[in-house]
């Protein structure tokens, strides 16, 4: 694997872990199951049958559980301990056979992106829990669905266009972000009846 696709690989499958981290594991060790893809030996193992099996349980799990308004916000809050560090050892294992400080930067970088959708992520859809109806809260999460999906891909087909497009989503997340927060501190201020700042 060139050191592009490695890359692509690493930051890929971190940002998409701070989404949908299960899908990530099985489409990943799925693939390399079928001989589709071959992954660097520090995530060889995702394609083996128990994490296989978990990897899917835990993936329909997730699929039920975050089309379910405020619980799929619950479910964001436990998953902050899970997602970011997972993702974090997805970019390590992705650079296997590298020397150990790239190993170290591309496991901070990973880290990083992997926290900042994350909480893009939690940020957005407990803002949208608070409206009435649940087809706001289907729709995001069957559009987080299908952008993994096509990342997955994307990476995997045309890794320099993944990070092209991974590039354009960081900046994006890092204009939205304070804004997301902003806004979930003005529900919350609303909630408990203190005035709430002009957003």
């Amino acid at each position: 694997m060139d050191l592009l696709s490695q890359t692509a690989l690493a930051l890929g499958l971190a940002w998409a872990s701070g989404l949908r981290l299960y899908a990530a594991v099985f489409i990943a060790g799925g693939l390399q199951r079928l001989g589709v893809i071959t992954l660097p030996p520090g995530l060889a193992v995702l394609s083996h049958d128990w994490v296989l099996i978990a990897s899917f349980v835990m993936f329909v799990c997730e699929f039920v559980a975050d089309k379910v308004p405020a619980f799929d916000t619950l479910w964001d809050a436990l998953h902050t301990f899970v997602r970011i560090p997972a993702g974090t050892l997805l970019a390590w294992g992705a650079f296997d056979g590298q020397p150990p400080a790239v190993r170290a930067i591309v496991a901070l970088a990973g880290g990083t992106l992997v926290a900042g959708t994350h909480l893009t992520k939690a940020a957005g859809r407990a803002l949208i829990n608070h409206s009435p109806e649940p087809f706001s809260n289907w729709v995001a999460s069957l559009t987080e669905d299908f952008v993994v999906l096509a990342g997955l891909w994307l990476l995997h087909a045309h890794p320099l266009a993944f990070l092209v497009v991974l590039g354009l989503f960081v900046l994006a997340a890092a204009w939205l972000l304070p804004k997301l927060w902003r806004g979930l501190r003005w529900v919350f201020r609303a909630l408990v009846g203190r005035p709430a700042p002009a957003l």
